[in-house]
Parts: C-alpha cells; sequence; structure tokens
C-alpha cells in the first residue's frame, strides 16, 4: 500500500523546492495547486466560479486567477466558497493519479492548506517546511508581482507555523537550502527504516 507523505507549509515557505528534492530522490510528487489549476479550466468548474463571482474574475472569457485570488484572499466566505467547488475535484484528480503511482512505497502530497482543507487525515505522515517570516515575504515579492500587503493577508488566511507543526511527524527548517535536502535526505531514511518494520 503506497504512504501518502502530506507536505505543506505557509506561502513563501519554499513547499516547492523542498518537493523537488523527494522528487530528484525518486518519489512521486503531486502538486494541489497545480491540480487546482488545471481543475480550473474545465467547463464545469468555471461555470461554477462564474455563478458565484460573476464575469468580474474572467478576462475575455478567461479566468483571471490574480483577480480571484484578490476577493478570496480578502473575504474567508468566498474562499471557502471557492475551496468547496475546487476541492472536491481536486480530490479526484489526486485519487486517479495515485492509482498510477501504486508500485511505489511512498508519494508525496504537497498542498498549502492541507490542514486546512482536512486532508491531512488522508496522509500516512506530515512534513512541514517553515522559514522565517521575513524570507517568506521576500521570496513571494520577488516571485509573484503582488505587494507586502497582500502577502501578509495571504497569511493570515493560513494556519500558523506553530499549528501545522503540532499536527507533523516531521518539520524542515528550509532557510538553508542546503541543510533543508540534508533534511529531506533524512526523513527518508526514517521513513524507509519504518517501512521495513511494519
Amino acid at each position: 500500500m503506497t504512504k501518502v507523505i502530506g507536505l505543506t507549509g505557509g506561502i513563501g515557505s519554499g513547499k516547492t523546492t523542498i518537493a523537488n528534492y523527494f522528487k530528484e530522490l525518486g518519489v512521486p510528487v503531486y502538486i494541489a495547486d497545480d491540480g487546482a489549476r488545471k481543475i480550473m479550466q474545465s467547463e464545469v468548474i468555471l461555470e461554477q466560479i462564474k455563478t458565484i463571482f460573476g464575469n468580474a474574475v474572467f478576462e475575455n472569457n478567461v479566468l483571471s486567477r490574480p483577480k480571484l485570488a484578490e476577493i478570496v484572499f480578502k473575504d474567508k466566505e468566498k474562499l471557502d466558497r471557492l475551496n468547496a467547488i475546487v476541492h472536491p475535484a481536486v480530490k479526484a484528480d489526486f485519487e486517479a493519479w495515485l492509482l498510477q503511482h501504486e508500485k511505489y512505497e511512498y508519494i508525496i502530497y504537497e498542498a498549502a492548506i492541507l490542514f486546512e482543507s482536512g486532508r491531512y487525515k488522508e496522509c500516512d505522515f506530515i512534513i512541514t517546511v517553515t522559514a522565517p517570516e521575513e524570507i517568506r515575504i521576500k521570496r513571494v515579492l520577488e516571485r509573484d508581482n503582488t505587494t507586502r500587503e497582500h502577502v501578509l493577508s495571504r497569511m493570515k488566511m493560513q494556519w500558523n507555523d506553530e499549528k501545522r507543526i503540532s499536527g507533523s511527524n516531521f518539520v524542515i527548517n528550509n532557510e538553508n537550502l542546503k541543510k533543508a535536502r540534508e533534511e529531506v535526505v533524512k526523513i527518508l531514511k526514517i521513513l524507509n527504516i519504518k517501512q521495513n518494520q511494519s
């Protein structure tokens, strides 16, 4: 039975970097945000989004993710309504993906809101990626065309590190990339020992 390792962390913590380290070491990785992106191109989902948010989040009949993000990260109720559309579809997409990766002992399920969405309950192990807040803000500002205020408002919508860590099996501090990669190798060794003992 393939074990699901949940990988999470706040915006700018560097979850994708850590996910890529696992991938380099031969562990298949499912990125929930990529799954959501793909799903949000489906006509059924787009119609549901249009019903809730109207044409304001569309440009030339194409969904504008930045416009949608601007609305939902200021309004928790609207974020919850969007998640109620997208999360079940992402779950179905992931389950189909998982069936194609049954031969692997472990796979990584990477999601920013692993705890908030309740998906942590379906994971065998959970890894939280952390980094100091100022480093996280700097990373997001360099990566996205956004403002400090927008990054901070997104951070407020997510669980804090303390809360995430309390529900995790492993924690990777992703301030120094070399040390973070060493942590990934260490975690895989521990998981392989657990696998051999079970």
